[in-house]
């Protein structure tokens, strides 16, 4: 069994079709790059992997259960924009998550925290935008979770810190977990993508191995991108 299938999905919004017959497997031990331009359809993808939306038509299974209550209890997510209290200190927003996670693994959390430097005294509104998604990536990446999803996890991190989140992402990925990180660095992160997939108007335009689009195709993640999507 797959852990995340979509079987002949549409998602409406009124009028607008956000999501046409997409039919796709996320399987389990690898990491998947959901690629394409702004209003391609990425966000409303994982917003239904996340019970944040439901399906037009089709059906969305993780783990073989409809999204629901138990299939949130199996996935980390981590969204574009902030959804902490900015008032609270780091150390607070970690005892949180401890409360309502059970998976949530405290002491990972702290040790990630010093590896980066960041004070766990402080106040997330006195952080840079940087350090709030450095923060906000060790809350995801502390869970022992079946499914992550990242939406932009490098988007505010400067140059000189990328590799080091990367690799932070790839020693605290679970073993036989998966990951899907949606993003537009691609030449950033292609170097730890498994799989890829190009979504564009609401479709799914590809799905393909990392390795043979190296290999077989001979180009780059980040090139085949730009030829799929050139203006």
């Amino acid at each position: 069994m797959s852990l995340v299938e979509f079987h002949n999905v549409d998602k409406n919004y009124g009028a607008k079709k956000a999501l046409s017959d997409i039919n796709l497997k996320i399987e389990r031990g690898h990491i998947y790059g959901l690629l394409g331009p702004n209003g391609s359809g990425k966000t409303t993808l994982i917003k239904l992997i996340n019970d944040l939306l439901t399906p037009t038509s089709g059906e969305v299974l993780i783990n073989g259960l409809k999204p629901g209550v138990e299939s949130k209890k199996i996935i980390s997510y981590l969204p574009e924009r902030t959804y902490l209290n900015m008032n609270l200190r780091v150390e607070e927003v970690i005892a949180y998550f401890k409360d309502f996670y059970t998976d949530f693994d405290e002491d990972k959390a702290h040790k990630l925290l010093d590896k980066l430097k960041i004070d766990s005294k402080t106040k997330l509104k006195t952080l840079s935008k940087g350090t709030k998604e450095k923060v906000q990536l060790i809350l995801v990446m502390s869970r022992k979770a079946d499914l992550y999803i990242l939406d932009e996890p490098i988007g505010g991190v400067d140059p000189a810190s990328r590799d080091y989140i990367l690799n932070t992402i790839l020693e605290n990925f679970n073993e036989g977990s998966s990951m899907i990180i949606c993003t537009h660095l691609i030449a950033d992160i292609e170097r730890i993508l498994d799989d890829v997939i190009f979504i564009n108007d609401g479709k799914i335009v590809l799905n393909e191995s990392a390795e043979e689009i190296r290999s077989v195709r001979k180009m780059t993640i980040d090139n085949l991108f730009r030829e799929e999507f050139k203006c």
